[in-house]
């Protein structure tokens, strides 16, 4: 800790104490503002953070420490200001901040680690735990076929490793830049994305890791000679953290039916889809770092599939039931997971001995399948199959087993990818967790929508919720970077590069899809309420209107019902990513306050455990300072002297430059110079101060029980407020009761100069009426453009740029606010009372401005 503080004390260079006679109020008064800027930079940090953290917005790890760098530089330099201002007081605060500092970057250096291996390793050799050397993907493939003994493709990994040294090799970490990106702009993603790839492609495997490649490739072909007369494979991705809890379904390239000739160049494509756009998208809007975006390769035997699908061991948009899904389609997978065409499903009893309980076999006219030469191609379903299903009752049962043991072993749910060949075997392609979405029904449905029209009501449920907005097609993916926020995303097929507006869309259509599909999956990641295989979508519903997808029960409806989508709110889907667990963790550092009562003991350096303890302390302390009468001649001079005012308020000045036209310990408002100070007391002189409200018994016992846990709180009652003034400035603290409230303003003829800040905190009722004091005071600051955040009791306010006349008038509203609300907290006891207030203060008090 010494160590630490050594560190810090060279960084900042902290001063000497200085006496009293070296140091001018002025001075003292600088070092007081630049305190007061630093401190308002870190709560709006802080607010910006926590704000983040109610999962309403996208941020990735950039934005995280960006802020914290920010954040750590405004709290330094509180410190700095505080011992200037104080002499060096209070050295504490130095350990306080490196301890602090120390527990935010362990959190914020928490890197994945690649391990030194083999730039190639064969599937046999490979198991679940080795997901940081072969990734999620092949990870899972080793552990089916080395642990579980259920059918997999022959195969090898490229490992991480490998990659690792691929990209060192090149030189590429220095030239694949993507902290800047802003993944909201789809220009920005789609430009950075291209050249990232083009940078991927144009670099030379080392020959090492290719001669390693072509040397396992070698290997493969020789296991599987004998049942592939001329061996080829699928080249596949398998990014670390792929198939694990975030899915990446679909996010990545395969290139199929590859031959030795051209594995090292289609392993160069895979890896560069590590950073497509809708990739790139999903790493950062899952809070992962350029550090995670690692790609291990998995190249595996290729099985010229009769028919193939997916198959999940629950029904992801129903927690209750207790059936298997199996989708199949004829020819290779990638058709049944993309929703090119309407897949044979099937529904079967988890319970023994695996009863099919539905089946549906649309007709399928195309399929994929393996080109003779090399690479895959599109052909027609021969006429006597099409209508018919792709796997006999057997083979479903023998699928719906594997489901069951899969299931078992990894201990939750899967989503399994499969294919049977023209030998009636069966592999295992592919495994991961299952996303299973609980949702409770909407009840009183029919009450709700009655009087609404149902456009649609056929289709699959694909992810369950509520979502309303304007319908927008997607016809080509260049529609996608023109997608406008809250829209409703309508389309004929699915997409996986539908990701990159699922955090703008509010519900996804689709004529054609599964919801055993890639973008399926991905629908219920992000929680987008999704209703697939409507079949007329696209030529019923209209571009620009308005209608109301209702994913629980299965109907779109015309206009908006607000009633609906209340009902089917559902949980954010960001609060589970990578990004919300850091920034949940880092604000245990940061935000909670423990510091509170100055008079209480701990009220010390000694105690403080979070940023905001810090910044508390100081301000207080400052405060301190600056009101307080000291020996010096020089401070003498400037006594903090007393307004006689006729209004509810105690209130003592300081005078730094200008303020007051008096040298009198007591003062009247006329001798005030300070034009915001005058502005606002004579706002306060102009309205009536309201008396103790009407008893209402609710609020009168939420302050009994709310103050009962404040040791100090009966203080709180008889503080005096103090303001700091100069001809143009002012930082005013006005203590009611037990609300706290902060109005800084600044109001000089330089309108870019000119501004309002007002904080406001607490209150004596409970939590919910105290809320809706700060609902009611937002209400009234907005009607006179403030910008206005408000979490809670806690309300953060500001105009800025305005000219003079208008700054010093919205002073005037704000006093007379302050006046208003003084009490009303234990008054506010339902949101109705809100609104009658609201209108009563702008029929009185607003009008006339």
């Amino acid at each position: 800790m010494r160590r630490l503080l050594n560190i810090f004390r060279r960084k900042v260079a902290a001063p000497q104490p200085a006496s009293d006679e070296e140091r001018p109020f002025k001075e003292r008064y600088l070092y007081f503002k630049k305190l007061l800027s630093e401190n308002n930079a870190v709560l709006e940090i802080m607010a910006d953070l926590e704000d983040k953290r109610s999962g309403e917005y996208i941020f990735d790890m950039n934005y995280i420490r960006t802020s914290c760098s920010k954040l750590v530089d405004s709290v330094q330099n509180i410190i700095v200001n505080l011992d200037k201002l104080s002499k060096g007081k209070y050295p504490d605060l130095y350990f306080a901040f490196a301890k602090i500092n120390s527990k935010i970057e362990a959190t914020l250096t928490n890197k994945t680690e690649i391990p030194v291996t083999d730039f190639t390793i064969p599937f046999d050799s490979v198991t679940k735990d080795m997901v940081n050397s072969v990734g999620g993907k092949n990870a899972n493939l080793g552990e089916i076929k080395n642990k579980i003994g259920l059918p997999v493709p022959d195969g090898f990994c490229i490992s991480a490793y490998a990659f690792k040294r691929f990209i060192e090799f090149n030189e590429l970490k220095n030239k694949i830049i993507l902290s800047s990106v802003d993944i909201v702009d789809m220009e920005g993603l789609n430009k950075i994305s291209r050249e990232a790839q083009n940078l991927i492609m144009q670099s030379q495997i080392p020959p090492d890791i290719e001669s390693s490649i072509s040397n396992a490739f070698s290997e493969l072909s020789r296991k599987i000679s004998s049942r592939a007369g001329s061996p080829t494979a699928s080249v596949r991705s398998s990014a670390i953290h792929e198939d694990a809890k975030f899915t990446f379904a679909g996010q990545y390239k395969t290139a199929l039916n590859v031959k030795a000739d051209n594995v090292i160049e289609n392993y160069k494509r895979v890896i560069s889809s590590l950073f497509s756009p809708r990739a790139i998208f999903y790493y950062k809007s899952k809070g992962f770092e350029e550090e995670d975006m690692v790609m291990a390769v998995g190249v595996v035997e290729m099985i010229d599939a009769k028919a193939s699908g997916v198959m999940y061991s629950r029904d992801p948009t129903d927690a209750e039931k207790n059936d298997i899904i199996i989708n199949a389609v004829w020819g290779l997978g990638k058709y049944a997971v993309d929703g090119t065409v309407a897949p044979n499903v099937y529904i079967v009893s988890r319970d023994e001995p695996r009863t099919i309980l539905e089946k549906t076999t649309p007709g399928q006219e195309v399929m994929l399948k393996c080109n003779p030469k090399e690479d895959v191609v599109e052909v027609e379903v021969p006429e006597e199959i099409r209508t018919t299903s792709c796997l006999t009752d057997d083979q479903i049962k023998s699928l719906a087993d594997y489901a069951i043991v899969l299931e078992k072993h990894y201990d939750t749910p899967q989503d399994i990818e499969w294919a049977i060949d023209e030998k009636n075997n069966f592999f295992i392609l592919q495994t991961r967790p299952l996303r299973i979405l609980k949702e409770k029904p909407v009840k009183n449905i029919q009450a709700i929508t009655k009087g609404y029209k149902i456009i649609i009501n056929n289709g699959n449920i694909a992810c369950k919720g509520v979502g309303a907005g304007k319908v927008f097609f997607i016809k080509k993916e260049e529609d996608l970077e023109k997608f406008p926020e809250g829209a409703v995303l309508v389309a004929k097929h699915t997409s996986p590069k539908f990701v990159t507006v699922m955090n703008k869309t509010s519900a996804i259509v689709a004529d054609v899809g599964s919801p055993t599909g890639h973008m399926a999956s991905l629908a219920r990641e992000y929680n987008v309420p999704t209703i697939l295989n409507t079949k007329i979508a696209m030529k019923t519903l209209e571009a620009d209107k308005e209608i109301t997808v209702d994913a629980i029960n299965g109907n779109i409806y015309e206009g908006r019902i607000e009633e609906l989508i209340e009902a089917g709110k559902r949980e954010n889907p960001f609060k589970d990513t990578a990004v919300f667990k850091f920034l949940r963790a880092l604000l245990n550092n940061i935000v909670p306050l423990n510091l509170i009562y100055p008079e209480d003991e701990k009220f010390s350096p000694d105690y403080c455990e979070t940023f905001h303890d810090i910044t508390r302390f100081a301000h207080e302390v400052a405060m301190r300072e600056m009101f307080q009468v000291a020996d010096s001649p020089n401070i003498k001079k400037r006594e903090a002297v007393k307004i006689e005012v006729k209004i509810p308020l105690e209130i003592y000045v300081i005078d730094l430059d200008g303020g007051i036209k008096s040298d009198s310990k007591k003062i009247t408002p006329d001798q005030i110079l300070s034009m915001p100070m005058n502005a606002l007391l004579r706002g306060m002189m102009d309205i009536e101060w309201p008396g103790p409200p009407p008893i209402n018994v609710k609020g009168f016992l939420s302050v009994v029980a709310s103050t009962a846990m404040q040791p100090h709180s009966e203080k709180l009652l008889w503080e005096p407020s103090f303001a700091i003034i100069s001809r143009e400035y002012m930082n005013f603290n006005i203590r009611l009761g037990y609300h706290i409230q902060t109005i800084e303003a600044y109001v000089g003829d330089n309108i870019n100069d000119n501004y309002i800040r007002f904080l406001f905190k607490g209150g004596g009722a409970s939590i919910d009426r105290r809320a809706r004091r700060t609902k009611l005071i937002k209400e009234i600051l907005e009607r006179v453009d403030f910008d206005v955040k408000r979490t809670g009791d806690v309300l953060d306010a500001r105009v800025t740029k305005y000219d003079k006349p208008n700054i010093l008038k919205k002073l005037g509203i704000l006093a007379r606010m302050t006046a208003y609300t003084k009490q009303l907290d234990m008054t506010l006891f339902n949101d109705a009372m809100v609104d009658w207030y609201l209108k009563e203060f702008i029929n009185k008090y607003y009008i006339a401005e």
